[in-house]
């Protein structure tokens, strides 16, 4: 059977750090009060004029190292964005000529918060389908430039930065214990749309608009969509809660966070957590949690992961492989 397998991670986080004092100056909120409801302590911007795709390529550029590989050696990119550099051409396009790409395909994918997970689950269709043999995977995102600094409940919330991930195709036995993507599971249901969304559109208004979001609401959607989607993938892969060796979550909330491995039973000895450090950097958060902790070593060839996330939409979705 054939798998799509990692072969490279990489990261790239803007130089600027803002710690949450900054929100203090210009907003009625504290370092406490940010902390106590999301866990985050700081976030990286995005520097005038770097873009999107600036920072996916540099992704880019560190997983082509990490896999020993060059770009003349992919067949497609997939770039997971709600924060495209332009209406289009697509950002994965932008990335593959900065790359120096000139074979192969690129396009982009949108799950907002979502968007790795279902950009993981394309690559590993086009493997198991044939179409690439090597396909890299990118979540980047520049939210800095969508936030309404007026409103404190959500502007204090997300980050910028980017992660990337090749896959491989590999010939495996079909079991469990093959390394690669075991099974993926994803959802979506337009009828909550309203509780998590930007207020502009190209159609619509023919303004980019802000990010708004009803806070409670997604919460609650998060905890019971996301606990419900990784027992699901485990089910497909045939794997059980206590041979998870790493959670890779989407770095939203450290609450959702929390309360979805308390849900699965799982112990946070087994999570990632980025989320203090990055903030929600949506699309980008999991690959670039993904990076860090194979840099930390938490990460190791042979680990049995799972990874989940939730975002506007609503879609969400799981992803079950082993590194």
């Amino acid at each position: 059977m054939r798998r799509a397998v990692v072969k490279g991670v990489g990261h790239c986080l803007p130089e600027r750090v803002v710690e949450n004092a900054w929100f203090t100056t210009f907003l009625d909120t504290s370092d406490d009060w940010i902390k106590a409801r999301s866990g985050i302590e700081r976030r990286h911007f995005a520097a005038d004029g770097q873009t999107t795709s600036d920072l996916a390529t540099a992704a880019a550029q560190a997983a082509l190292a990490d896999a020993g590989l060059t770009a003349d050696d992919l067949d497609a990119i997939v770039v997971a964005t709600s924060t495209p550099d332009l209406t289009f051409p697509a950002t994965a396009t932008i990335v593959q000529q900065k790359l120096g790409m000139t074979r192969g395909f690129a396009f982009d994918v949108q799950a907002v918060c979502a968007g790795f997970v279902y950009a993981l689950t394309n690559a590993d269709a086009l493997i198991l389908s044939g179409q690439a043999k090597r396909v890299l995977v990118i979540g980047a995102e520049t939210f800095s430039r969508i936030m309404n600094w007026q409103d404190r409940t959500t502007c204090v919330l997300f980050g910028d930065g980017a992660g990337a991930l090749i896959l491989e195709a590999e010939d495996s036995a079909g079991t469990s214990q093959d390394r690669g993507i075991l099974a993926t599971d994803l959802h979506s249901d337009g009828r909550y749309r309203d509780i998590l969304q930007v207020s502009g559109g190209v159609s619509s208004s023919q303004t980019t608009g802000h990010l708004m979001m009803a806070g409670k609401e997604v919460f609650r959607h998060a905890v019971e969509k996301l606990a419900q989607s990784t027992v699901d993938v485990m089910a497909k892969g045939g794997v059980t809660a206590d041979q998870i060796d790493r959670v890779i979550p989407h770095q939203a909330n450290i609450r959702i966070i929390t309360r979805t491995a308390a849900k699965l039973g799982l112990s946070m000895d087994k999570v990632v957590v980025t989320v203090a450090d990055h903030g929600n950097t949506s699309a980008a958060s999991i690959p670039l949690a993904m990076s860090v902790a194979k840099a930390r070593g938490e990460l190791r060839a042979g680990d049995l992961c799972v990874t989940e996330a939730i975002g506007g939409g609503l879609a969400w979705g799981a992803v079950l492989l082993r590194w």
